[in-house]
């Protein structure tokens, strides 16, 4: 049996292999523009701006890179849109763009330091052993339980660890807030910790709502410690730090708030125009900053000590002494799931009592290194590296798992699937979630319909490799997805989400909201990622595209790999009422394999009539949008009329065996001179008197006019892998098109 030393020793060393890794390839990245040196007293200090607020800590080691040059430093300030970093040496008077890294290594320097603290401290050391080995009998009187509520109870008072399952839908947060309540009314102190700020924020408000609901809460009682999202928490009175600072006392809180609204005016003034004396009294002014910071921080340490519910990250615990080193009667440990096995042994540390919950069919925790010892430790989550997922694989249940059963976030015709392939039955539906649903599954697109795949099979070849990263995207999917998106809206649905397993589609995806739907946004909540940034999230309609066809030769990885199962099981379970699934049904048959859950969804989606193919396109598009229009591509006025208007230039793509009629050439060759005409083909072309042509055979077609009209499916003659119905797409949009040519090494005025 593995003692917890030899654990340790292999957590530690399974971080150290991922910092040398993070150090040395990985990086958070950032943009930084219009850099001006400040001082070079002691240090280099200098002023960037930057596009967005970085939020980097106070004090963070970071690395700047300009042209060919690399120097270390730290961030002395990150507020609004500007940073202020101290270089070890000069990089000059004025840098007009750098790239900043800032990697998030410090974080798990810090994690060392906690398991070092456990192997120094014997009752830490038994905690941990108990959670690598929850061999000790269940003690709970198991036929007392009366509600899942009760039960979680009474195993938590009873057994040092308890896991908790908690499949989508099926009431974790209810759950858990009402423990930590029957905690909190025993007067016991309890420790709420998740990797995710929003997970703390969400369980936080959910324990301070019922306990005002029964009327026992008290001021300072309850702690949302470090930062929080905001959003949710602003309804609570008091409960955050910033709050109870307020509150208890305002004078010190407002001294904050006037030097930093000082700070932000003296960087606006710096934007403007550079002066020593603006530079000498912001650096002033951030010693005064750090004074009144530390008064505050002394304050927070002081909530910290008479609360009775804490809630903060894993990385603010395993950071700030004043959680580290507090014991606690019990600890809640949320998404553990996405957690790093050390960092789970951790927060067991730190409570008499632990409950460790979460899915562990949802994704899981994300480490960059190839090493055995991060693939083992940092890579997979604590409920397989504890044996309690062995069970379920054998078909039983740990003594120590506790299994929430029963969901009631989706309609019954989408977790049909989820149920039977991914839970194997032993998750069902509440009664009340069909009704409860049908207002959603009522609503355009493809009304009545909870659950469907729309087909793009025969639809063309547009899968690629985004250039830079090797992500992959495919934009005739993405302005389908659109659309669908657009239906939705249209038809009154507000909460909407798009998601994807490729980074690049989600960021075309995002390009086409910013443009075509930045007033729709304001008013309703449409969000387009990756599957890691919706987990815990849920909407009312989601939109998921798995991007992979052809000319692909495989499908990726993503959708393949053994952990493709999470993270298609993330993919559909954030829906409520209606779930769209825009896939490739040829592709994934012929590329996937039967075992495979992708193909799994795919064929239980077509036994179950909820396909919708290509042809039905012009049936379920009831709403164009103004700048995305579809057409069958035998109508030929709209673009012919366009490139006859076309006055700067004309990008068109045609595939080897594309087979021009006489009316294209004639139209291309009698376009305006002022419009250069750019083939970008393997084939010569000099029929239609191209102006420059880019010698690559891109296996689909579109036109590009103007830098902003974009025409896909067309020219349609002859392309390969086109057949019918011949659907061609309009899209007006010139951040689309200048980031689609970027694609082949074409600048925005490529001629």
């Amino acid at each position: 049996m593995t003692s917890t030393v030899t654990y340790i020793k292999e957590w530690q060393l399974a971080l150290h292999n991922e910092i040398s890794h993070l150090k040395k390839y990985g990086s958070n990245k950032f943009i930084v523009s219009n850099g001006r040196l400040l001082s070079s007293e002691g240090s280099f200090t200098y002023y960037f701006d930057t596009a967005f607020s970085l939020r980097i800590p106070v004090g963070s080691s970071i690395r700047l890179e300009w042209g060919g040059m690399k120097q270390g430093g730290r961030v002395l300030s990150s507020e609004g849109k500007g940073v202020i970093i101290a270089l070890d040496q000069s990089l000059g008077d004025l840098i007009s763009e750098a790239t900043l890294f800032h990697d998030p290594w410090e974080l798990l320097e810090q994690l060392i330091q906690r398991l070092d603290d456990i192997k120094k401290n014997k009752q830490k050391r038994i905690r941990v052993k108990k959670l690598m080995d929850p061999s000790m009998p269940a003690k709970h009187p198991a036929e007392k339980s009366k509600s899942n509520v009760h039960e979680l109870v009474l195993r938590s008072k009873y057994n040092p660890v308890t896991f908790v399952w908690g499949p989508p839908g099926t009431g974790k947060t209810y759950t858990l807030a009402r423990v930590a309540a029957n905690k909190y009314f025993q007067e016991k102190r309890v420790l709420i910790l998740s990797h995710s700020n929003q997970a703390v924020d969400v369980l936080i408000s959910e324990i301070s709502t019922f306990i005002k609901k029964k009327d026992r809460y008290r001021e300072g009682d309850f702690l949302r410690y470090g930062f929080n999202t905001g959003g949710i928490l602003t309804a609570h009175e008091a409960i955050t730090t910033t709050q109870l600072l307020q509150k208890q006392d305002p004078y010190l809180a407002d001294d904050k708030e006037k030097l930093l609204e000082e700070r932000r005016h003296l960087k606006q003034d710096l934007v403007r125009s550079f002066s020593k004396r603006d530079t000498d009294q912001l650096l002033e002014l951030e010693t005064k900053i750090s004074r009144v910071l530390e008064k505050i921080r002394q304050k927070e340490i002081q909530f910290v000590k008479d609360a009775f519910v804490v809630g903060t990250t894993l990385a603010k615990a395993a950071s700030d002494p004043a959680i580290f080193e507090k014991e606690f009667d019990v600890v809640i440990l949320d998404e553990a799931s996405m957690a790093f096995v050390p960092q789970a042994a951790f927060a067991v540390s730190l409570g008499k009592r632990v409950i460790i919950c979460g899915d562990f069919k949802q994704l899981p925790p994300i480490a960059s290194s190839r090493d055995a010892l991060v693939s083992m430790w940092l890579k997979e989550d604590i409920f397989h590296r504890a044996g309690v997922v062995d069970w379920v694989n054998n078909g039983k249940l740990h003594p120590h798992l506790f299994l929430l059963k029963e969901q009631r976030r989706m309609h019954p015709d989408i977790s049909a699937f989820t149920n039977q392939y991914i839970y194997h039955s032993l998750v069902g539906d509440h009664e009340s979630v069909r009704t409860s649903r049908n207002k959603i599954v009522e609503q355009a697109p493809f009304p009545q319909k909870a659950s469907v795949l729309v087909d793009t099979s025969f639809t063309g070849a547009h899968c690629m490799s985004e250039r830079t990263s090797h992500s992959r995207m495919n934009l005739w999917q993405a302005l389908l997805s659109f659309q669908l998106i657009h239906e939705s809206y249209a038809s009154g649905l507000r909460s909407i989400g798009y998601v994807t397993p490729y980074r690049a589609q989600a960021n075309l995806m995002e390009l086409l909201l910013e443009d075509l739907y930045e007033k729709e946004r304001v008013t309703a909540d449409i969000i387009a990622a990756t599957v890691h940034r919706f987990q815990g999230s849920e909407r009312d309609v989601m939109v998921f595209d798995t991007v992979d066809s052809e000319p692909q030769t495989r499908a990726g990885m993503l959708l393949t790999s053994n952990d493709s199962e999470r993270l298609i099981n993330v993919a559909i379970t954030r829906t409520k009422g209606k779930f769209v699934h825009v896939s490739n049904r040829s592709f994934i048959r012929k590329h996937v394999y039967n075992g495979k859950t992708l193909r799994q969804l795919v064929d239980h989606q077509e036994r179950h009539l909820q396909t919708v193919g290509t042809r039905e396109i012009g049936t379920w598009i009831n709403h164009q949008h103004p700048r995305l229009q579809w057409m069958h591509a035998m109508k030929l006025e709209k673009v012919f009329h366009d490139i006859k208007n076309a006055r700067m230039s004309i990008v068109i793509s045609l595939p080897v065996g594309t087979v021009l009629s006489e009316q294209w050439k004639e139209k291309l060759c009698s376009r305006d001179k002022r419009a250069k005409l750019m083939v970008i083909s393997g084939e010569d072309w000099q029929e239609v008197q191209p102006d420059q042509r880019l010698d690559e055979s891109l296996s689909f077609p579109f036109i590009i006019i103007d830098q902003c009209l974009l025409w896909l499916g067309l020219p349609f003659e002859g392309a390969r892998g086109v057949q019918p119905p011949f659907i061609a797409v309009r899209l007006d949009s010139r951040k689309v098109s200048e980031s689609f040519l970027s694609q082949f090494f074409i600048s925005a005025n490529p001629i």
